[in-house]
């Protein structure tokens, strides 16, 4: 169930930052929640997307921010239902389980974002800038990072699903 939700990201996320990269968003830098700084002294960010193309050395700004989060959130919506009814059968309070889900939703994404401080701008840079792969590199580059971030998600949200996507026995 995770893969399929996977390969659904993998497929929104370019279409939907292509939509923004049409707009000015990319322009506007979405740099929050300083937390100390990097190996380099530059300051670290929990959601750093400074602006400009990510092939020009920018962030990809709010546009990409956006792209990202609204790629997320239809895949855990998506997610939600399908674990719930699909792959544990639960019959538990839905607006319980919704509750527990988005504040595990809430944690993921801030500890992810803060985790990609240490992957993102190294494999951006490999596949665009030291390989040479331009725009090609990119997008791989987009896949990586979004496989990776899948997977810090699906390590983290299984075991919650067990515990909030229980059978209730009949009354």
């Amino acid at each position: 169930m995770s893969a399929g939700i996977t390969v659904l990201q993998l497929v929104l996320m370019p279409l939907i930052k292509l939509i923004f990269a049409q707009t000015s968003l990319l322009t506007i830098g979405f740099q929050v929640f300083q937390l100390g700084h990097n190996f380099d002294g530059s300051v670290y960010y929990v959601f750093d997307y400074a602006a400009g193309s990510l092939a020009s050395g920018g962030g990809g700004g709010l546009g990409y921010f956006l792209a990202v989060q609204i790629t997320i959130g239809i895949a855990r919506i998506i997610n939600f239902f399908a674990q719930r009814n699909v792959t544990f059968k639960s019959n538990s309070n839905i607006w319980t389980a919704a509750f527990w889900y988005v504040l595990a939703y809430i944690v993921i994404t801030f500890g992810a974002a803060a985790a990609q401080g240490f992957y993102k701008a190294p494999i951006y840079n490999l596949f665009i800038n030291t390989w040479g792969m331009g725009s090609f590199g990119e997008t791989t580059a987009d896949i990586i990072t979004m496989i990776i971030t899948s997977t810090i998600s699906f390590g983290v949200f299984y075991p919650i699903f067990k515990l909030i996507f229980k059978q209730e026995a009949a009354k």
